[in-house]
């Protein structure tokens, strides 16, 4: 498994690259804010809102699938990510 933490801004960043893999993925926003996720075009109007959680939000993606994330203007977030290493 690898776990590692992302700064999200008001700019779009990729939470997790692309892989040729399907594999889990889990997430879990560590302050307060919003973090909208979705493709490499996500925007805070149309991405799917990920707030704070007791527990972290499971999800998949595909083969050549990525994970983007954006917060709304002036906003700063960070999101502590894992998913499986099977590259190792």
């Amino acid at each position: 498994m690898k776990a590692y933490k992302v700064t999200v801004t008001d700019t779009v960043t990729q939470l997790v690259p692309r892989d040729d893999i399907y594999r889990g993925v889990w997430v879990q926003i560590e302050g307060n804010n919003t973090v909208y996720i979705g493709g490499q075009d996500v925007t805070a109007e149309q991405g799917f809102p990920i707030a704070k959680h007791t527990a972290p939000l499971a999800g998949a993606l595909g083969a050549g699938d990525g994970l983007w994330g954006i917060c709304a203007s002036g906003v700063t977030e960070v999101i502590r990510i894992i998913t499986p290493d099977q590259d190792a």
